[in-house]
């Protein structure tokens, strides 16, 4: 039986990489997005519905007609920066807003729940790579909101029966591998695609934040996630929560990073292109390696990345830059 599942920011960089991949499964599919951050032209697959989860009117209505098995939840502010100097947009919106769509889901009693969690709960690394039982102690309101959603999570599952898995992504990257979906941030602050913007023309130069870490090259050191990993471990604990599987948190990412400096040289290599760059001083908060220990999910989930390897991850991305760049799209 095909599931039905409603995608709350569906029209996003990663929410419509998953859209299309749960269509492509014969799933049926229901977008809302209030397209602040999403394209209406990338939501591939299903029905769009343009609306905010603030709207509890309109969730109550969107949820009672659905009959909906599951939520999967990509709405949220992500930009660290800006989270450090506008919180209460961070606090609002990513838990302030998830309370409400998770109120509407009890109400609807739907409770089965994928959430978006990231990296940044863990704060500066004790170690690495870093597991699900390393400490979360965030140094950012971006963080902080992730954070505070994990833990209702872990509450509402006792209260209430709501089932949900936690998905904390490190660098997601790369772009659909048949050209149709990829990166478009406005602003951008992603390394792979401004380094790719870099190569295209759009922008004049890379900067490099830091050439003195403890690393071999002295440039950060990343875990890079293909988008399309990202989009099979989605699935697979979809298949968990519908096999009556309880909640947990798994930590996605590759397992192995890549400096600053390897990925400039991978999108080198791909472009063919010199790709100047200008070095600047660190930046405040910057851990020297973050990279993930995704045993767990390997081995629960059964997810196995395709995409592991630099090279694959910067090609897809650099097929969708110069898709972008013919159409002048978002210049820097």
């Amino acid at each position: 039986m095909a599931h039905k599942i409603l995608v709350v920011g569906g029209a996003g960089y990663i929410g419509s990489h998953m859209v299309k991949r749960l269509g492509q499964l014969g799933c049926s599919v229901t977008t809302l997005d209030n397209l602040s951050g999403g394209h209406r032209d990338a939501v591939l697959a299903g029905e769009l519905v343009v609306g905010d989860i603030a709207d509890r009117e309109l969730l109550d209505r969107l949820l009672a007609r659905g009959q909906f098995d599951a939520v999967m939840h990509f709405a949220s502010f992500i930009q660290v920066g800006e989270s450090v100097k506008e919180p209460a947009k961070y606090y609002q919106n990513n838990v302030s807003n998830t309370l409400t769509l998770l109120d509407a889901m009890r109400g609807a009693r739907v409770k089965k729940f994928i959430f978006s969690s990231t990296a940044a709960t863990f704060g500066e690394p004790q170690y690495t790579p870093i597991d699900e039982i390393h400490p979360q102690r965030p140094i950012n309101p971006y963080g902080r909101t992730k954070l505070m959603v994990e833990q209702v999570l872990a509450d509402y599952e006792v209260a209430y029966g709501l089932r949900s898995v936690v998905l904390r992504y490190f660098n997601a990257a790369g772009a659909d591998p048949e050209g149709q979906l990829g990166e478009r941030h406005d602003p951008e602050t992603h390394l792979i695609p401004l380094v790719l913007q870099v190569a295209s023309g759009r922008r004049p130069h890379i900067n490099v934040f830091g050439r003195d870490y403890d690393t071999p090259d002295g440039t950060c050191i990343r875990d890079y996630i293909h988008i399309q990993d990202l989009c099979e471990a989605h699935w697979l604990a979809l298949q968990s929560l519908m096999q009556g599987q309880g909640s947990q948190a798994y930590n996605l990412g590759n397992g192995s990073g890549f400096s600053v400096q390897e990925v400039i040289d991978a999108a080198r290599a791909v472009t063919g292109q010199p790709i100047p760059v200008v070095d600047g001083p660190r930046r405040d908060g910057d851990p020297a390696r973050l990279v993930a220990d995704s045993a767990l999910a390997r081995s629960r989930l059964g997810w196995q990345p395709r995409y592991a390897d630099l090279t694959s991850i910067v090609q897809h991305a650099w097929n969708w830059e110069q898709k972008m760049a013919s159409r002048n799209v978002i210049q820097p």
